[in-house]
């Protein structure tokens, strides 16, 4: 792996500049509506570091992860010249009966339903040849989507993540799917998945536990923790552990969490 380079789609450079390498790129232009959702942005960010940055870096493959996800050690090539890799969502199922017809509309090219892998952009890894070929479709149908009332009421906050999927099959760049790149507690409980060990812990969901340890889903927990209630200012100080028997990937995940309050040098 050569480096980790943050893309910034903000139009200005932030508070964070010194603490990751960072290249600064424009949000949508003033023309394209974004509803809110900020992650449209997204799509078009990467289009412009393929225009103007990638030739800078010397790997053939990228890896495409977030912010929120926290690395338990480090990942090998899982990708190829003639195939990605990438974490399977449940929830991006194009046979299901209600999303299949939305995905035929944005099927120009007519590719056969098996060619939708259920997967968003990230954590993707793929050649920047094969990732140059996704990233302009993923552009223009992440904005059709999100225009069209339909899949923008069917797909919701994963409209992007379906984009993805579907441009993909546009160009012809499959995916091998590797369930073993990434947890998400508190629904991963174990640092393994399906015999083997996981590489990343994505903190999407909130997470909520009883002092017995036992996890409690959907119902606000003795002990709580949501990158939501972040949202716009960092903790101050390090985040108390979750109870002694909550399970161990949860255990891990703010430990990490701890350890960056702690060790940025210009944390908050």
């Amino acid at each position: 792996m050569g480096g980790f380079t943050r893309i910034l789609h903000s139009g200005k450079p932030d508070d964070l500049m010194d603490e990751i390498p960072t290249v600064v790129v424009d949000p949508l232009p003033k023309g394209i509506k974004d509803h809110g959702y900020v992650v449209l942005h997204r799509p078009y960010a990467f289009k412009q570091w393929l225009d103007t940055y990638a030739a800078d870096i010397e790997e053939e493959y990228v890896l495409m992860t977030e912010p929120d996800h926290l690395y338990l050690r480090g990942m090998p090539l899982f990708a190829t010249p003639n195939r990605a890799a990438a974490f399977p969502f449940f929830y991006i199922d194009p046979k299901k009966p209600e999303f299949t017809p939305i995905v035929q509309k944005y099927n120009e090219v007519k590719a056969p339903i098996d060619a939708f892998a259920p997967i968003g952009n990230s954590p993707v890894m793929i050649s920047v040849e094969s990732l140059s070929r996704v990233v302009p479709k993923w552009h223009d149908l992440a904005v059709a989507m999100k225009q069209d009332p339909v899949a923008d009421k069917a797909f919701g906050w994963v409209i992007e993540m379906w984009a993805y999927s579907i441009a993909s099959a546009q160009v012809g760049v499959t995916y091998e799917l590797h369930p073993e790149m990434m947890l998400q507690p508190p629904w991963d409980d174990s640092f393994r998945v399906k015999g083997k060990e996981a590489y990343i812990i994505h903190y999407t969901y909130g997470q909520d536990f009883a002092k017995s340890g036992e996890a409690t889903p959907g119902k606000i927990g003795e002990w709580h923790f949501d990158k939501r209630d972040f949202t716009g200012f960092p903790p101050k100080e390090k985040i108390p552990m979750p109870p002694r028997d909550a399970h161990e990937v949860i255990q891990k995940m703010m430990t990490i969490i701890n350890e960056g309050i702690t060790e940025l040098p210009h944390w908050p």
